[in-house]
């Protein structure tokens, strides 16, 4: 013992500079993160040694697939060809059945087409021997070199490594080399689907063990790493939904001499008597094609300066590429003592005394663990670089891993796994062995793209009817324009579907309007009182003072005289509030429901929308049943001047800013518009003069059957869990408040066919009204992240994955974008009737728009304003927000109807 210690200490000392502490090994971490940020920028790519490779494996196996798969692997010592079986029983089991070939010096490091010819020479042996040769496969190709992939089934290779040379083969694409090859085999008929690297291979087999899989490593004869990127952070490819899996081809890392301070003597040496110099050199400090290389480097140094065997240098200490990887693991085997490490010396002429052999035995040490230190700090930088990516304070996590070194090598992986603990302490990783290797992670991949491929179709099936062509858009418009038609004309005026209702409100502000007016909005489930201080002249202005009160569901569904006790309770309380319960105010009553007027203060109410239900309403006057609560009340009285519906509030409000406003559009809950008709086409009101508004009430459209070619079976269930079935069903198609339900039947329907949420329909899927079309505006911004779109999934009750969130996202972007679409083709319909009632080959005119589903979700008004452009191209529509729409509208109109009144008296 007293002899060793020296000699160990003397050994330390002249390998003292591959003796690497934490911290330096920190840095390292941080030099490696900063390397892969460069490889994933657009423009840093081109300067960064590690490439960051896109693979386009965008998923790991989900235990959903199954089928027969090949797989052909190539870039180890043997070339191997694999069928495997994968089944999904439930226990996710394979079968694997593959065969070896070896891969002859002339075939590697001659032509191009010599080596796919050998490969496909191979694949038909090994199908022949399977009898399999009368069935058509898809296939994956493992290549494991650096390629530039576009798509998962296309590779072009960037440089050879391990030993292999073949000519005309960098720059191309090997899966066309491999298809050329195959096609001369006509007896042979086989599909390749996908190009992955071993290290992907690797990530994918161990994810069909352990779905918490996302990290591929390979330590063997080359050594390399690849994780599950955000796409977010990819530049180098399309999209931002997702993540892929990126190849780091991380063996290049300190290319550009960012490794140089911790390079030994021996490394340089080693690396200048390689294949590929100054290429590759984190993989030469690491990999086991190199380590005994290094090992022999420093055990001649020792000898030359006289410190082992005697300072005798043997013919095999002068040789390249004598002493190999597996001799440096058989002497680390320490449990056999000293035995193997004198048995191999002793081949290798050096007859070594004992302390040689322990000296010999210390370098070994000290060299493969300098390796597993390296690898260990790159991986420490990926598994950092994932946490950080799903912002979690800790990270759990399984890193797939192969490779020769790792497998054999007695020390190896619990060392490696040591270091990774202590450079990341808030990761907990579960190390995996692949069992069978990258090919069968090529089959899995394959069979993932199957699937996916698969899962594309049904998804685009179900989503298929709600992609409107222009075509079906401008049939829309056509059908829409009929109805308005049928609406306004006498006789076919009972049995119209869009009712084209007069409002009496005959002209929009001037600008003279003036005085105190109060306002009332009903029309969803919160009910506002206003006060509305209108001046006039140079200084003209609109104050406004407001109070909301909300509106219980039994209020909602009790009894008529109920719910009109309930806002007259609601008008004192705001003039008490505010300090004016004497005054006798001109009010103009907001009432976003269906009415046929008679005149501006009459409006009987048609029938109930948007979950209203309270009993003995229709058919009633709404002015005369807020006149008798309030004479019931008897507090105060207040003269009753005009009912509004909100979409001719809103057309009000904007046109006290723009005159050129001649329509209203509400786009929230309901949907409908209205505009300025001339009083010639109204059939059902006396006169021909001037003009009218018309309240359409659109919702209606389609009630009649017109538009049931493009109503989907999703369409059909929600109308008929609706509280008015048959009713509103273009509303129904376009407004928010159905907007959610209509995903929701979707979702349902996906999951039933094993397209979502592996299955499982949870107990929230089944609730209606779960899926509120908030969710739709907030899963379908585009700066929102897939994890929170899987947090507002969570909220509902939903455990998605990734790829969960990105089918939901999608259907909600199909709903909406529809929704947009056809509330555009009836827009369209009513701006053209505008043009041919003004006689004019270009009009000019302004919308004023309100609603919540306008407002607030990230497309809909880009959409909608498209869908006008194209099938109006002859009327250039401006689109104005209406500022708080119908309750200004309300006090306008009373003020415009007073104006109007006293003109008339005059």
């Amino acid at each position: 013992e007293s002899q060793i210690q020296p000699l160990l200490q003397q050994v330390d000392r002249y390998l003292y500079h591959m003796r690497l502490s934490d911290d330096v090994l920190l840095d390292v971490m941080a030099r490696f993160q900063a390397e892969m940020v460069k490889g994933l920028g657009r423009d840093t790519n081109p300067t960064a040694t590690v490439k960051m490779l896109p693979s386009f494996v965008r998923s790991l196996p989900d235990g959903s697939e199954s089928g027969d798969f090949l797989a052909v692997d190539l870039g180890g010592s043997q070339f191997r060809a694999l069928e495997v079986k994968v089944f999904n029983d439930g226990k996710q089991s394979s079968q694997l059945e593959s065969k070896f070939y070896p891969t002859p010096k002339e075939v590697i490091q001659g032509s191009g087409t010599e080596l796919f010819s050998y490969v496909a020479d191979c694949l038909s042996d090994f199908m022949e021997s399977r009898n399999l040769k009368h069935k058509k496969l898809p296939l994956g190709f493992t290549f494991s070199f650096p390629c530039k992939q576009t798509k998962l089934e296309e590779g072009v290779l960037l440089s050879w490594t391990k030993h292999f040379k073949a000519r005309g083969v960098q720059g191309t694409d090997v899966v066309s080399s491999l298809h050329k090859a195959l096609q001369k085999h006509k007896d042979i008929d086989v599909d390749v689907l996908a190009m992955v690297n071993d290290t992907v291979g690797t990530m994918m087999t161990c994810g069909y063990d352990d779905p918490r899989c996302e990290v591929g490593l390979i330590i063997g004869t080359g050594t390399n790493a690849c994780y599950m990127e955000e796409m977010r952070h990819i530049d180098l490819v399309e999209g931002d939904e997702g993540r892929m899996c990126i190849n780091t081809e991380w063996g290049a890392f300190g290319d550009d001499g960012a490794l140089d301070d911790l390079r030994t003597e021996f490394d340089r040496e080693l690396d200048l008597g390689s294949l590929n110099p100054g290429k590759q050199l984190f993989e030469k400090m690491i990999s086991s094609l190199y380590l005994g290389e290094l090992v022999r480097l420093i055990l001649l140094k020792m000898t030359k300066e006289g410190l082992l065997f005697n300072g005798k240098v043997s013919a095999a200490l002068l040789t390249k590429g004598k002493i190999e990887m597996k001799h440096v693991s058989a002497m680390e085997k320490y449990k056999e003592g000293l035995s193997n490490t004198k048995e191999i010396l002793t081949e290798l002429n050096l007859f070594p005394s004992e302390d040689d052999c322990i000296a010999v035995q210390h370098v070994c040490t000290i060299v493969s663990f300098r390796s597993a230190n390296l690898c260990a700090a790159a991986l420490a930088a990926i598994l950092t670089r994932l946490r950080e990516n799903k912002k979690l304070l800790r990270l759990r996590t399984t890193v797939g891993i192969d490779g020769g070194l790792y497998k054999t090598h007695p020390q190896y992986p619990k060392r490696l796994h040591k270091v990774v603990r202590r450079l990341v302490p808030n990761c907990d990783v579960r190390f995996l062995l692949s069992q069978s290797g990258s090919a069968k992670g090529a089959a899995m991949v394959t069979a993932v793209a199957y699937r996916l491929a698969a899962q594309r179709k049904q998804i685009d099936a179900v989503l298929a009817p709600f992609l409107l062509s222009l075509e079906t858009l401008r049939d829309v418009m056509n059908k829409m324009r009929t109805e308005l038609e049928y609406g306004l004309k006498r006789e076919t005026q009972d049995r119209a579907t869009v009712k084209m209702l007069p409002t009496y409100v005959c002209g929009t502000p001037d600008g003279t309007e003036k005085g105190k007016y109060l306002a009332l909005d009903l029309g969803g489930t919160n009910f506002r009182v206003l006060l509305v201080k209108i001046r006039s002249g140079r200084r003209r202005s609109v104050r406004m003072y407001n109070k909301i009160f909300a509106i219980p569901l039994e209020i909602m569904q009790g009894t008529g005289e109920e719910l009109f006790d309930h806002i007259v309770q609601c008008i004192a309380d705001f003039l008490e509030y505010m300090g004016i319960k004497g005054a006798r105010l001109p009010l103009g009553f907001t009432f976003s429901f269906p009415c046929r007027q008679a005149s501006i203060d009459k409006g009987t109410l048609v029938g109930w929308t948007k979950g209203f239900k309270a009993t003995d309403c229709e058919g009633e006057d709404v002015v005369d049943m807020l006149r008798e609560a309030i004479r019931r009340r008897n507090e105060f009285d207040l003269d009753i001047v005009a009912v509004v519906n909100d979409t001719v509030g809103t057309m009000m409000t904007c046109g006290y800013e723009d005159p050129n406003c001649e329509i209203g559009l509400i786009a929230g809950t309901g949907s409908n518009v209205c505009y300025m008709e001339d009083m010639k086409n109204i059939e059902i009101v006396e006169g021909n003069e001037g003009k009218m508004c018309i309240n359409t009430e659109w919702g209606g459209f389609g009630d009649n059957g017109c538009i049931d070619n493009i109503r989907t079976k999703y369409d059909k269930e929600v109308d008929e869990g609706s509280l008015n079935a048959g009713k509103q069903r273009y509303e129904k198609m376009t407004s928010g408040m159905y907007l959610g339900e209509i995903v929701r039947q979707i979702l349902i329907d996906l999951t039933k066919q094993g397209l979502l949420f592996r299955g499982q329909i949870s107990e929230s899927l089944r609730k209606r009204g779960i899926f509120e079309t908030k969710f739709l505006s907030q899963i379908e911004s585009d700066r929102l992240a897939l994890l929170q779109v899987r947090r507002i999934l969570q909220q509902l009750g939903l455990d998605s994955t990734c790829e969960d969130s990105i089918i939901v996202k999608e259907v909600c972007g199909a709903v909406s974008r529809r929704a947009a679409q056809l509330c555009g083709a009836g827009l369209a319909a009513i701006v053209e009737k505008k043009r041919e009632n003004r006689g004019v080959e270009h009009l000019q005119i302004t919308v004023g728009v309100d609603g919540t589903l306008y407002k607030l979700h990230p497309h809909f008004s880009r959409v909608l304003q498209e869908t006008v452009r194209e099938l109006a191209p002859r009327c250039d529509v401006t689109f104005m927000l209406s500022e708080d729409g119908s309750g200004k509208g309300a006090a306008l109109i009373t003020a415009v109807a007073k104006r109007l009144h006293n003109v008339g008296q005059k």
